[in-house]
C-alpha cells in the first residue's frame, strides 16, 4: 500500500488554488491547439513546451498533464466536428464521429468522448501507480518478429475483416502502401515511388495524408453532391451535452473494451495509439453487425466511445512506460521526455527512489487532469457543436482554409499543398467508388514500422522465415488473425444464405 500512501501525498502536494489554475490554463491551451486541424496534441506539447520553463517544476509538470491529455480532446474535437482529426490518434473515434454530428448529435459525440477519455485515462493512471514496473515488462518481450506480427494483424483486422468489402478493403490496404514506401529506402538509401521529383525523396508527411484524405476529400465530395450550385443548408446539432439512458448504456460497454485494448499498447515503443483506436473501431463494428438495427454507417455512438478510451488509455500507460523505463512509446512521449530532462529528471527505474517529491504529485496531476476536463468539456460540448451552425458551403470552405494552414504549418513547403490537392482528389475517388478510407491510413502509419521490424527480423536471423513464428506472442497474435479471417468468412456465407432464402 505504499504506492497508495504516497498517491495520497501527492495529492496534498498540489490540492491548491494555484496547481488546480494551472492544470486549468494547460487543458485550456492543450484542447485550444488540438482542435486546430493539422497541429495535433503532438504540436500542443511542442508549441506550449517553452511555456512551462519559468514555472517551478511541480506546476510545470502538472500544467503538462493539463496540456497532454488537453491536446488529446483537442484532437477528437476537430475530428468529431470537421472529419479533420487533430493526430493519427483520433483517426477512427472521427469516423462514426462526424457522422454523428452530420445527424445533429455533434454534442452527444463530444460528451461521448469526453466520458470515454476520462474512463480510459484513469483506469490507466490507476495502473500507472500501482502497476508501472508490471506494465514496463510487457514492452521487453517485442522484438522486431513481434512488431511485424502486429502490424500483419492491424492491416489484416481493419482491410479484410472489418470492412464490407474485403476485395476493396486490401486495395485500400495496397493504396495505403504505397504511399507509405515514398521516399528514400533508408536501409539502401534508393529513391521509391519519387517519379524524379527531390520533393518526394523524405516521403508524404502523416499529417499531410490525414488531412487530404479526410478532410479536403471530404470537401470535394460535398463539393461534388452539390452540383457546383452551393447551398446554405446547416446542420442544427441538438444541444444536449450528456447523454440518455440508452445512450449511456450503449456506450459503456465500448468504453470498457476500448480501455481494455489501449491500456497495453502504452508500454508497445509501437509509435502511439493508432492499433488499438482502430482495433476498438474495428471490434465495435463487428458486433455491431450482430444488431437488429446496425448504427454503423449512421453514426454509431460505440464507434466513437470504443476509440476514444483506447487512445486515452493508451496515452496513459505510456506515461506508466516513460517513467518506469524511460521508454517515449509515442512522438508527444518523446517531447514530454525532454521536458523532464529539463527539469533535471532522468526517467527509469531509479525515478521514484531519487525523485518521488516531484514524481508523485505528478501521477496525482494525471487524476487532477482527467476530473478537469471531464468538467470543462460536458459543458463546453454543445458551444464546440455550434461550429457546425455555419452554413456548409462556408463551413467546407474553411476547412479547406484551416487544413491547408495546418499542412503549411507543419511542412512550411508549397509542395505539401500541391500533394494534399492530389491526395484530396484520390480520397473524393475513393469516396465515389466507396473505398474505405481506414485501411490506407493504418497502412501509411503502420507501414513503415511492419517493413523495418520483418528486415530487422530477417536480418537477425540470417534470413531464416521461421523467426516470423518462433515466439508465444507472434504465433498467439497470428491465431487471432486467422481467427478473425475464418470468422469473417464463416459470417459472410451465412449472410448470402440468408440472403438467398
Amino acid at each position: 500500500m505504499e504506492q497508495l500512501s504516497n498517491l495520497i501525498g501527492g495529492f496534498g502536494d498540489i490540492l491548491s488554488p494555484s496547481a488546480l489554475l494551472f492544470v486549468l490554463i494547460g487543458a485550456l491551451l492543450g484542447t485550444a491547439v488540438g482542435v486546430l486541424p493539422g497541429l495535433g496534441s503532438a504540436m500542443a506539447v511542442a508549441l506550449l513546451l517553452p511555456l512551462t520553463f519559468v514555472l517551478e517544476p511541480t506546476n510545470a509538470l502538472i500544467m503538462f498533464t493539463g496540456i497532454y491529455f488537453g491536446g488529446l480532446f483537442g484532437d477528437s474535437i476537430s475530428g468529431i466536428l470537421m472529419n479533420t482529426p487533430g493526430n493519427s490518434t483520433a483517426i477512427a473515434s472521427a469516423f462514426e464521429g462526424y457522422r454523428m454530428a452530420q445527424s445533429g448529435r455533434a454534442a452527444q459525440a463530444l460528451a461521448t468522448a469526453a466520458i470515454g477519455a476520462f474512463i480510459g485515462g484513469t483506469v490507466a493512471s490507476v495502473l500507472v501507480v500501482f502497476f508501472a514496473p508490471t506494465l514496463a515488462e510487457l514492452a521487453t518481450g517485442f522484438g522486431p518478429a513481434e512488431f511485424f506480427a502486429l502490424a500483419v494483424l492491424a492491416f489484416i483486422a481493419i482491410s479484410a475483416v472489418v470492412t464490407d468489402s474485403a476485395v476493396r478493403g486490401l486495395a485500400a490496404l495496397a493504396i495505403g502502401l504505397v504511399l507509405a514506401m515514398i521516399g528514400i529506402d533508408q536501409p539502401t538509401g534508393t529513391a521509391r515511388f519519387s517519379f524524379g521529383s527531390s520533393a518526394l525523396l523524405d516521403g508524404i508527411p502523416i499529417v499531410v495524408i490525414t488531412v487530404s484524405l479526410l478532410a479536403l476529400g471530404e470537401v470535394f465530395h460535398q463539393a461534388a453532391k452539390a452540383g457546383g450550385r452551393g447551398t446554405q443548408d446547416t446542420v442544427l446539432p441538438s444541444g444536449r451535452p450528456w447523454l440518455s439512458g440508452s445512450e449511456f448504456r450503449a456506450a459503456l460497454p465500448a468504453w470498457l473494451r476500448g480501455t481494455g485494448y489501449g491500456l497495453p499498447f502504452g508500454v508497445i515503443p509501437a509509435g502511439g495509439a493508432e492499433v488499438p483506436t482502430f482495433l476498438s473501431y474495428g471490434t465495435e463494428r463487428r458486433l455491431d453487425r450482430r444488431r437488429a438495427k446496425p448504427m454503423f454507417g449512421r453514426g454509431a455512438i460505440q464507434g466513437v466511445a470504443g476509440p476514444e478510451a483506447a487512445g486515452n488509455a493508451t496515452a496513459g500507460t505510456a506515461m506508466g512506460a516513460l517513467l518506469a523505463l524511460g521508454l517515449p512509446t509515442s512522438a508527444t512521449a518523446a517531447l514530454l521526455l525532454a521536458a523532464f530532462q529539463q527539469y533535471g529528471l532522468q526517467p527509469g527505474p531509479l525515478l521514484l527512489e531519487r525523485s518521488g517529491d516531484i514524481v508523485w504529485p505528478l501521477l496525482a496531476g494525471f487524476f487532477l487532469a482527467m476530473v478537469v476536463l471531464l468538467i470543462l468539456n460536458l459543458p463546453f460540448a454543445p458551444l464546440w457543436a455550434q461550429l457546425l451552425r455555419v452554413p456548409k458551403s462556408y463551413l467546407y470552405a474553411g476547412i479547406a482554409v484551416f487544413a491547408s494552414f495546418g499542412v503549411y504549418a507543419a511542412g512550411a513547403s508549397i509542395i505539401d499543398l500541391v500533394i494534399m490537392l492530389v491526395i484530396g482528389v484520390l480520397g473524393l475517388a475513393m469516396r465515389l467508388y466507396d473505398i474505405p478510407i481506414a485501411p490506407v491510413l493504418i497502412a501509411v502509419i503502420l507501414g513503415p514500422l511492419a517493413e523495418y521490424s520483418l528486415r530487422d527480423a530477417m536480418a537477425n536471423s540470417e534470413n531464416d522465415p521461421a523467426v516470423l513464428v518462433s515466439s508465444p506472442i507472434t504465433i498467439g497474435l497470428y491465431v487471432l488473425l486467422l481467427a478473425g479471417l475464418g470468422f469473417a468468412a464463416w459470417r459472410r456465407v451465412a449472410e448470402r444464405r440468408r440472403a438467398d432464402v
